[in-house]
């Protein structure tokens, strides 16, 4: 298996994109830390984990805390010796035109998003030298022509798009590599979405080259458990989207 020895820890791992995330790492061996704010979800891909033969373990997390990650930290060094892999991937998100979204909505997520992200890879960092990892997750909505609803959005995907760059060149020399997805997969949210906005999801999945949205494991895990190998490991600094060709990086 390619991740086995290693330790991840991966945020937002209670559901969606982050549970498939965390599912598809220990397929290939690494034991999972599995961070969130609600202990239920946290434990339910724990157990789906430890069905198929991995090791996991639950700890409750609030990204928006510097001092919830510190603990969080704490507990996985204390429990599983070390840390190879981190994955940021919770974040709150503020959607709406720029007159519906509200300061506070906006701050909510700037703090779980970009500031989780600068805090917890600068926590990480001294634990992943040698032979780290750091994945964490942007969004194409900043690449849309058509930016309305989707700015405040974009705007905290698109800061941690630029830090990941900046971690990916001022720690490359230490053993860190540091890269970013831009995903479509059948979240929570997008799945009520498109269940409750049929035809504009009909449009959406229909501007996907591959005519489909990506599932949370096989799609988007099982290409991060790659990204976090060996055999990527000349991969860094690189914003990769999993969208079946849908965005233009350029």
């Amino acid at each position: 298996m390619l991740l086995t020895g290693k330790t991840a820890l991966v945020t937002g791992a209670g559901q969606g994109v982050g549970q498939g995330i965390a599912l598809a790492l220990a397929a290939e061996g690494a034991r999972v830390a599995v961070t969130g704010r609600t202990l239920e979800k946290l434990e339910n891909t724990c157990e789906l984990i430890r069905q198929r033969g991995g090791e996991a373990l639950p700890i409750v997390c609030d990204v928006k805390s510097l001092t919830s990650m510190e603990q969080c930290l704490a507990t996985v060094l204390e429990h599983f010796g070390g840390l190879q892999i981190l994955v940021n991937n919770a974040q709150e998100v503020p959607l709406g035109t720029l007159d519906e979204v509200t300061d506070e909505s906006f701050a909510a997520g700037w703090e779980s998003g970009p500031l989780a992200t600068f805090r917890l890879m600068k926590l990480c960092r001294p634990h992943l030298s040698g032979d780290g990892c750091i994945i964490n997750l942007a969004s194409s909505a900043g690449m849309r022509w058509d930016m309305t609803g989707y700015g405040a959005y974009a705007a905290t995907k698109e800061a941690i798009r630029a830090l990941t760059r900046a971690a990916a060149c001022e720690w490359g020399a230490e053993g860190i590599r540091t890269n970013v997805i831009l995903p479509h997969a059948k979240s929570p949210g997008l799945e009520w979405w498109m269940e409750n906005r049929p035809e504009e999801a009909a449009a959406f999945v229909a501007t996907i080259p591959q005519r489909r949205v990506g599932e949370c494991e096989e799609d988007i895990g099982r290409f991060v458990a790659m990204l976090c190998s060996g055999a990527s490991g000349y991969v860094n600094g690189q914003s990769i989207a999993l969208d079946g060709g849908q965005a233009n990086l350029g």
